[in-house]
């Protein structure tokens, strides 16, 4: 006796070629000696889809983010993409030395196979890591990236502390941020560049209660890369 096959059948044996990662975690490690950085946007989001590219101009939310850690325009953005969203997984700043982890299931969203990570690092002015839509690995394994410090080009890089608001200079300085940096800076001649940028760095000064600078060029100083991310793939899933 003959047996027909479903078009659904037909559908998903054709598939079975085809896998992605459905279960994995993203460890997030501060690699810096005296930076913080503010609450992760992680997200798992369909391809065609960039949170900022290297060279043009910052978005808004972008800029929100970038300025002063606030990354709810961007995670409204990528809600409205079906993506999968894990914010603020440090339950707030990220110390120096200190890790976090987001994890993620996507059996449900297949469509979600490009990971995309950004904080903003304090203190500087308009600075942040961001990984951009990176494929998410298929096979099960573990899988490390060294990430870079941006400068989203929307602030100048004056370094002094101000309210962190989007379009007014300085940066904000909550709880251990404060504590670790100066005062009184006059600020740094500096000039905004208008597109995001691989970030050249601070320069801060050693004078706690003057000077150029409210960053202290003994402890606030980070180099590239910034930023290590680890990818846990537990399993895949076909479809």
């Amino acid at each position: 006796m003959k047996k027909q096959l479903t078009l659904a059948t037909i559908a998903l044996l054709a598939g079975l070629g085809n896998s992605y990662a459905a279960k994995f975690d993203v460890e997030i490690i501060n690699l810096t000696r005296g930076s913080w950085f503010t609450p992760f946007l992680v997200s798992a989001h369909p391809a065609h889809t960039h949170l900022f590219t290297a060279g043009d101009a910052a978005s808004a939310n972008l800029q929100a983010m970038a300025e002063g850690g606030d990354i709810s325009g961007l995670t409204n953005d990528l809600d409205g993409l079906g993506a999968i969203n894990v914010t603020n997984p440090a339950g707030g700043l990220l110390a120096p030395g200190t890790r976090t982890t987001a994890s993620f299931n996507t059996n449900y969203a297949p469509a979600n196979r490009r990971l995309s990570i950004v904080s903003m690092i304090l203190p500087s002015n308009d600075g942040f890591m961001g990984l951009d839509a990176i494929k998410i690995p298929k096979k099960p394994g573990v899988y490390t990236y060294d990430i870079n410090i941006y400068d989203a080009g929307t602030e100048a890089n004056d370094e002094v502390k101000g309210s962190g608001a989007p379009g007014m200079a300085g940066f904000p300085a909550p709880g251990p941020v404060a504590a670790a940096t100066g005062t009184g800076g006059t600020g740094v001649n500096a000039t905004v560049e208008g597109f995001v940028h691989i970030h050249p760095g601070v320069l801060g000064d050693d004078d706690f209660t003057g000077g150029n600078s409210d960053i202290v060029n003994t402890g606030n100083r980070w180099m590239n890369p910034a930023i290590r991310v680890v990818v846990k793939v537990h399993h895949r899933r076909h479809w």
